[in-house]
């Protein structure tokens, strides 16, 4: 999928946009998959590399343990890491936790906001289904 397709429109004043939620569905087939294959269990860095040859191998765009510079008031104070960024605009921020805790919403947010972008998706791989270890979070223009 065309980077450029995904980044088009998607600060819209609903839903992020239907190319932004198409990348984002194919970065949660190749999540499926990753769980699928290896099971829950196993170290975050482990489904980080497994999830990386899966999103090659759908042809999905990212860079992986992104340093993004943080600014306070206009000045930089420090560095975050993002897990992954696919295709320019999704964040994607994998756990391996019992269940996911307000903090993991809230952190996702934050890089949002850091990277003025609209969509994050958190993956706990620690669960019995993918499905109930997936969460979109959607951040709001201001």
């Amino acid at each position: 999928m065309s980077d450029q397709l995904a980044k088009r429109s998607s600060w819209g004043h609903g839903e992020p946009s239907t190319a932004l939620d198409r990348v984002t569905h194919g970065v949660i087939g190749a999540a499926i998959e990753v769980h699928r294959v290896l099971g829950p269990g196993l170290l975050e860095s482990i489904y980080e590399d497994a999830l990386c040859v899966e999103l090659k191998l759908a042809g999905l765009s990212f860079e992986r343990q992104l340093p993004v510079k943080v600014h306070y008031k206009g000045l930089p104070i420090g560095e975050a890491r993002i897990d992954l960024l696919v295709c320019g605009n999704l964040i994607v921020e994998l756990k391996t936790v019992e269940k996911f805790a307000p903090v993991h919403t809230a952190q996702v947010l934050s890089y949002l906001k850091i990277m003025n972008l609209r969509l994050g998706l958190l993956v706990n791989f620690n669960v019995a289904q993918l499905r109930q270890g997936l969460k979109r979070v959607i951040r709001s223009p201001t």
